[in-house]
């Protein structure tokens, strides 16, 4: 059998319902633990994540702030599966997907609120003075199983040479040829040296760049589309009313025949979780190194995370999708995309392009985090200077050549990334729950003390 056709088998059994179902099922497991905590905290939630966004204070030697941090772990989230990802649920799984989508993104966000909250509860200082975390040490201090966090740490680190490096390089390249006949070749060599220069300082100049490019990424992605989607407000109403009209009855977005209910529910759960990255156990790895007083605040950052990623830009996204009505001309996802953009103003293409480029450079150097603090957990950080020579490599290979079996490749790490993760979170469920009551018996008191 074709290597690439063995992986595609994997990455569809992988990726198929008993991860889907065990993936959700944790965060259903922990909403109700949690006694629904996403929803009935929701304003404290916004109060100490939202409004404290811009705060100035210095973080402690070792740390980062709380929001460089979530903006660290933005970055990696909000990628090209917003844009791309969006669209592709859509054509599978019709307008009723983005139901399916927000549904398991509501899960999601205990889920996450749970790994970040484990993260900060069981970090450590590695040799240099800086915090460390993530699934690896709350499996290896908190389970006692570090056989199972290196499997972890050791699925996270070579995962971060497929979605990190390689597949986002290429994307940029592609992007770029496609809008504006850049050479792949200048485009990665470039990028390469950027990234280069970014990543030698560690997570302090990461952190720096992620927390000034997340925000203006962002803003530049969501002013857009809701600008297209006033110019097309008509058609609002009716591009909601189809995603609930479609998430129990559903049918093709392109064709308008009936599709299986199973269909639909899979293409949004799927593009849901692969986007915003709850039960993977990636973004817990930057948010560990925040400077907080209390491990139930950080978390909290997690179900803003979560928030930001599939409730507000991945539903623009399929708002703008939905009310443009460019479905019909059977496109592919990315030209979708740009497309649906395009019908509300005439630079909407170079908003879709601005964003996958941007959305996918800050998935690199996010990425580059999460492998390089598993290759110091595995090998001590003797490893780090190798490791990021090789990620620089790596990019500019992945800007130039062809990466169908990459992609798979990289489904399939992450996929497994997820089952160590998620026997962490389950198994410690006590304490995320001790944790949370600690905090919210009283949050002004914790963060004063």
């Amino acid at each position: 059998m074709d290597i690439k056709v063995l992986l595609k088998h994997i990455d569809t059994l992988i990726w198929g319902a008993p991860l889907l179902i065990l993936l959700v099922g944790t965060g259903i497991v922990l909403t109700i633990e949690l006694k629904g905590l996403q929803l009935h905290k929701f304003p404290i939630v916004m109060k100490y994540t939202f409004l404290k966004m811009f705060d100035k204070t210095k973080a402690k030697e070792g740390t980062i702030t709380p929001f460089q941090s979530v903006a660290t772990a933005l970055a990696a989230t909000i990628g090209t599966g917003n844009i791309v990802g969006v669209a592709t649920a859509i054509i599978i799984g019709g307008p009723g997907a983005i139901f399916w989508m927000w549904l398991a993104a509501f899960f999601g966000m205990a889920t996450k609120y749970a790994e970040v909250t484990l993260s900060v509860a069981y970090r450590e200082k590695n040799s240099k003075g800086e915090v460390v975390g993530g699934p690896m040490y709350y499996i290896q201090n908190g389970l006692g199983l570090p056989w199972l966090g290196k499997a972890f740490a050791l699925f996270a680190a070579l995962a971060t040479f497929g979605i990190g490096s390689t597949t986002q390089a290429n994307a940029i390249t592609g992007t770029l040829k496609a809008a504006f006949n850049l050479n792949p070749t200048a485009v990665g060599l470039l990028l390469s040296i950027v990234v280069a220069i970014i990543i030698v300082g560690g997570l302090n100049s990461i952190a720096k760049v992620t927390e000034k490019l997340v925000p203006f990424m962002a803003s530049c992605y969501i002013i857009g589309g809701i600008l297209v989607l006033i110019i097309n407000f008509h058609a609002v109403p009716g591009a909601l009313a189809s995603i609930f009209t479609n998430a129990f009855n559903p049918r093709s977005a392109v064709s308008g025949s009936t599709i299986g209910l199973l269909v639909a529910v899979q293409a949004g759960v799927s593009r849901g979780l692969f986007t915003n990255e709850a039960g993977l156990g990636s973004s817990p790895i930057a948010q560990a190194s925040a400077d907080t007083d209390h491990p139930a605040r950080q978390g909290l950052w997690g179900i803003f995370e979560v928030f930001m990623d599939s409730i507000v830009v991945c539903t623009i996204t399929a708002l703008v999708i939905l009310s443009s009505g460019v479905l019909s001309t059977g496109i592919d996802a990315t030209a979708t995309s740009a497309a649906a953009f395009s019908t509300g103003i005439s630079f909407g293409g170079y908003i879709v392009t601005l964003g996958l480029v941007l959305f996918a450079f800050s998935t690199i150097l996010g990425w580059e985090y999460y492998g390089e603090t598993s290759i110091r957990y595995l090998f001590g950080d003797k490893a780090s200077k190798p490791y990021r020579v090789i990620f620089t490599i790596s990019i500019f290979f992945g800007a130039v050549m062809e990466l169908e079996m990459v992609w798979h490749l990289a489904n399939i790490l992450n996929g497994l990334m997820a089952i160590p993760n998620l026997i962490g979170v389950l198994g410690l469920s006590g304490v995320i729950v001790k944790l949370t009551k600690d905090f919210f018996a009283d949050p002004d008191r914790v963060r004063n003390s």
